[in-house]
């Protein structure tokens, strides 16, 4: 695997690749890799001929309270793992190679209604961080396709619908969510947790399979659902950010006539913010 630093030498490298007629294959991630990383990767590698990912925790996409400074950054375990997995090219910029002329100037790429509410309202401008920084990438490397995670829900609608509208000749692929055996969705910031923390973290993704299975048992009662699902995260001890029903195609409120739906949930135990999603299809209604 060759790393790279500089977008100069980013283009070169991928330009030989397309040069002998590969398909390129980019997963973007903020490093710290675990598992569920790994599988964007595999995934890339079972699509394309050349993978290229990226590392860069991106500022663009951090508020002003939020773990910019602590966020962890493993770059030499995450390099091994790479390897392992079969990327051939890492790129690794620096900030001021990403913004060169420093994150005020920078033009901002908005996806407007699908980056709002959910973890756009409690974290406001992050997928304006998210989709700038893609875009800028995505121009950097001109995949042919790039791997998301479903973990990301709602960052995996912005980036379709960024692509969709700027015509970016680019296939998106989600990711299926990688769980720890507990059910418990794999995430770098699963390591801020304590013992005590972690042995309750399963509890979100609990809480969302017995929402859904009640919606496909006939629950139609939405309102009364929620409430009882974040009643249920709050006795175990998790503070709810938010936990939604959307209609899964294009996120706006689930109503009974919709079939294809996701439960979303973001909920804090102590200071880590979790975040959880699960896909649910209706089926007849409750007599």
């Amino acid at each position: 695997m060759k790393v790279v630093t500089t977008v100069a030498d980013l283009r070169a490298a991928v330009t030989r690749a397309h040069g002998e007629g590969k398909r390129i294959g980019f997963v973007p991630t903020m490093g710290n890799l675990h598992a569920g990383h790994m599988a964007l990767v595999e995934t890339a590698g079972q699509r394309a001929d050349f993978v290229v990912a990226s590392i860069f925790v991106n500022p663009l996409q951090f508020g002003a309270n939020e773990d910019l400074a602590s966020y962890p950054r493993t770059l030499a375990a995450d390099q091994e793992k790479l390897i392992e997995t079969g990327c051939h090219l890492l790129f690794t910029p620096t900030v001021e190679e990403m913004y060169p002329n420093g994150q005020a100037m920078q033009t901002i790429v908005r996806v407007p209604g699908v980056s709002e509410g959910l973890c756009g309202g409690s974290r406001p401008g992050h997928f304006d961080g998210v989709s700038t920084v893609v875009s800028k990438l995505f121009n950097m490397v001109q995949p042919d396709l790039a791997v998301f995670g479903e973990k990301d829900f709602q960052q995996l609608a912005v980036i379709r619908t960024m692509v969709r509208d700027l015509n970016m000749p680019i296939q998106i692929i989600g990711e299926p969510i990688v769980r720890a055996d507990d059910g418990l969705a794999l995430s770098s910031r699963n390591g801020y947790l304590s013992a005590e923390e972690r042995a309750a973290a399963p509890v979100l993704h609990h809480t969302l399979l017995q929402m859904a299975d009640a919606i496909r048992q006939g629950e139609r009662d939405y309102p009364a659902l929620l409430a009882s699902g974040k009643q249920a995260l709050q006795i175990a001890g998790l503070r709810p950010d938010y936990l939604e029903l959307r209609n899964a195609l294009d996120l706006q409120a689930a109503t009974t006539e919709h079939r294809e739906l996701v439960i979303l949930a973001a909920a804090f135990l102590g200071k880590t913010r979790l975040i959880d999603n699960l896909l649910v299809e209706t089926g007849p209604a409750a007599s």
